[in-house]
């Protein structure tokens, strides 16, 4: 498999709660139902969904768990880096598991190895944050 996307599903603390990695050749908005099938078990109150604006595929999928899909758009005009409110959490996570040196690279044969250190790399992290 030459590239991986994923996908994560996290709350407002930035802890993971649904993790989907898949070919890079496959779209974003597919992709995600991979991550919203997971959260109808996990979280059946779950009310709004943030979302980057390559998700807007995913409406369907998110109507379906009975949520309400947001899409956090950069302004047109702005130019240059600038975080923006509800995305950046996700992005902070990501940031986070780049931390740990298994995820910083694609070492992985199969997705679902990776989504295995995804979700023991956030495990770890939690742990800590509990110890101290």
């Amino acid at each position: 498999m030459k590239g991986r996307k994923r996908h994560l599903l996290v709350d407002t603390l930035g802890l993971v709660w649904a993790v989907a990695v898949h070919p890079a050749d496959v779209q974003d908005a597919p992709g995600s139902w991979l991550v919203l099938r997971q959260m109808s078990r996990k979280a059946p109150r779950l009310k709004v969904i943030y979302a980057d604006a390559i998700y807007a595929g995913a409406r369907l999928g998110v109507l379906a768990l009975g949520c309400r899909l947001e899409i956090v758009k950069r302004e047109a005009k702005e130019k240059g880096f600038r975080p923006l409110p509800k995305r950046w959490v996700v992005e902070r996570t990501f940031a986070w598991l780049g931390k740990c040196r298994r995820l910083s690279k694609d070492y992985e044969q199969l997705p679902q190895s990776s989504e295995a250190w995804i979700y023991l790399a956030m495990s770890r992290l939690m742990l800590l944050r509990l110890a101290s």
